[in-house]
């Protein structure tokens, strides 16, 4: 074998050490790391061993590296996140039935996630739409129960109120923080009709107050009319005696000489 064979077999074998090298880098690169985004924080887990779990710190946002045979890395979203629920049904304290419609916008707080993860085992999103469902229709049977539906009507904003404050007490100690609650609630049918049938009974008791009102002003109108022609003719008939009449008909002669009664006579008698 000369020289210049070995030599190439040399470059060859260097060439393909040197692929191996970059091939087992580029695979360590696509398979070992993890870039947290922003609005993320991310989770290491060890899947293996005595310390099998969620370690204590949260990784921030970069890049992480990891061993993927022993350990994986989680993305938990922190940003607002906006659920809107199905609808369910719950009870009032009397009994009356309430449709509950729920959107519910939240967030993990900051540096709890590591807390929700040891808890459910599960995606952020598979716990906010699925996990929390039965807590989030528990709260509100709670509070229904407090209220009568009367109390629910007439004092909304006090059952508003407690929903929220158990809402919050609740999702703090889950690890989230509730940005804004949004119940959604639909009343019984009776009791819409109800409404609807006072509504209409309170429209149509003002429409007949308004046109009383506008009888009345034209009624008070004709009087003051009434009055006023009263007290022009008393006033004419005041005012016409005799001699003014005699002196209306002198202006208005036309030097023809009227007949009253049997005997010719130039003034009428007025009584």
């Amino acid at each position: 074998m000369d020289t210049k064979t070995t030599q190439q077999k040399k470059s060859i074998l260097k060439l393909l050490i040197g692929g191996s090298i970059a091939f087992c880098l580029l695979m360590v690169v696509m398979f070992c790391t993890e870039r947290i985004d922003a609005g993320h924080e991310g989770l290491l887990v060890k899947m293996y061993g005595s310390d099998k779990g969620v370690q204590d710190v949260a990784l921030v946002t970069g890049r992480v590296w990891y061993n993927p045979l022993t350990e994986q890395v989680f993305e938990i979203p922190t940003y607002v996140q906006t659920v809107n629920y199905e609808a369910f049904t719950v009870n009032a304290k009397d009994g009356s039935v309430f449709t509950v419609d729920p959107t519910i916008s939240l967030k993990v707080v900051d540096g709890e996630s590591p807390k929700i993860f040891k808890k459910y085992r599960k995606k952020i999103d598979e716990v906010l739409r699925n996990t929390l469902v039965n807590h989030i229709k528990d709260v509100y049977r709670i509070e229904f129960n407090k209220f009568t539906t009367d109390n629910i009507i007439s004092g909304r904003e006090a059952f508003e109120n407690g929903v929220q404050e158990k809402m919050n007490i609740f999702l703090k100690k889950e690890g989230f923080v509730l940005e804004q609650l949004t119940s959604g609630i639909k009343y019984p049918e009776v009791i819409t009709q109800a409404i609807n049938a006072k509504n209409a009974a309170i429209q149509e008791a003002q429409r007949v107050e308004n046109e009383l009102k506008v009888a009345e002003a034209n009624a008070r109108k004709l009087i003051v009319q009434a009055e006023a022609e009263a007290k022009a003719n008393e006033l004419r008939k005041v005012s016409l005696n005799q001699l003014l009449i005699q002196q209306q008909f002198i202006e208005k002669w036309d030097g023809k000489t009227p007949i009253y009664g049997n005997a010719p006579s130039f003034f009428k008698t007025v009584n």
